[in-house]
């Protein structure tokens, strides 16, 4: 049994290697409308171009870019990336920005978070996922 799963490991990194599994770019899975190539930080998540999120989300992008002022207090706060799920960077290279939710008395679970190397990410279920954010 243990035979059979090292010699399915070690086809699984072959075709890896190969590029028959996966995306040639190695940068995730680009959004269906973009022709925009993934970005090597985005490797392993699904691409998006700015302009297929929500208008709150490209509001939040924009006060980013201009470098505030922010709605929340929380805004700019150090994200941690303890779920793993964003590149392994030090501490300090992500912040996290809220993206309002309507109808929500909180701040919601949708964020942008922004890489010191001008990176983005957008979440809607507060972490549990990512998607890479490129700008056309």
């Amino acid at each position: 049994m243990l035979r059979r799963i090292l010699v399915a490991l070690l086809a699984a990194v072959a075709l890896l290697s190969a590029g028959c599994i996966g995306n040639e770019s190695r940068g995730g899975t680009p959004d269906a409308n973009s022709s925009l190539p993934s970005p090597g930080w985005a490797e392993g998540l699904t691409v998006v171009t700015s302009a297929k999120l929500p208008e709150q989300a490209r509001t939040t992008l924009r006060l980013i870019d201009e470098g505030g002022p922010f709605p929340y207090e929380k805004d700019g706060s150090v994200f941690g990336n303890y779920e793993g799920l964003l590149p392994r960077q030090d501490r300090g290279h992500y912040r996290e920005y809220t993206v309002p939710t309507p109808g929500e008395r909180d701040r919601g679970a949708r964020r942008i978070v922004a890489g010191a190397d001008r990176e983005r990410y957008y979440t809607s279920d507060h972490y549990e996922s990512f998607k890479a954010v490129v700008t056309p």
